[in-house]
């Protein structure tokens, strides 16, 4: 089911923006370059009952000839089942996963994205080759910069740990 992405109202230039719905995909070809299969994933920015605050939020799996298994953007989500899903449906090779851990004063210990933690046990289920930690420095609300997700990944398992690769500011990311 395609619907009008709720932040299309926000494009300039008259771009049309249509957005997917969790499990709907599309595809993207251009003449001589490989064609790319775009899944939406689900995601939830926030507790349940928080999509009145927080709005819409998805995430993505992007495939194409000649790569074993996806890259999957997480999406700005907590921890949830729709997340877990993931793992039934799509084969990760590389997880771009979302954390930093946020919480706002005003809504106290209730988390908008995952944590370090939550990383792990998800990553438990999907299963990728490689996990790229992102999204989680910058931003006065992250809860959990780079050495807390380091100290949570060191306790870890060691196959989990094997499969981390942090991008470095600038850098050219290589993970073959």
């Amino acid at each position: 089911m395609i619907t009008t992405l709720s932040g299309a109202q926000d494009l300039d230039g008259g771009v049309v923006a249509t957005g997917l719905a969790p499990w709907d995909s599309t595809i993207l070809e251009d003449s001589g370059k490989p064609t790319i299969t775009i899944t939406a994933t689900p995601c939830r920015h926030g507790p349940p009952l928080s999509h009145p605050i927080t709005g819409d939020v998805i995430g993505f799996s992007l495939e194409w000839d000649g790569r074993q298994g996806s890259l999957w953007i997480t999406g700005d989500t907590v921890l949830y089942g729709g997340v877990m899903e993931v793992a039934d449906r799509i084969d990760v090779d590389t997880a771009l996963v979302h954390l930093g851990g946020v919480k706002f004063p005003i809504s106290g210990p209730l988390k908008y994205t995952m944590d370090a933690a939550d990383a792990v046990e998800l990553c438990e289920k999907v299963a990728p080759n490689t996990l790229v930690p992102i999204h989680f420095e910058g931003w006065k609300h992250f809860r959990e910069g780079k050495p807390g997700i380091d100290a949570e990944f060191a306790r870890a398992p060691q196959r989990f740990r094997d499969t981390v690769r942090w991008l470095e500011p600038g850098a050219v990311a290589d993970f073959d």
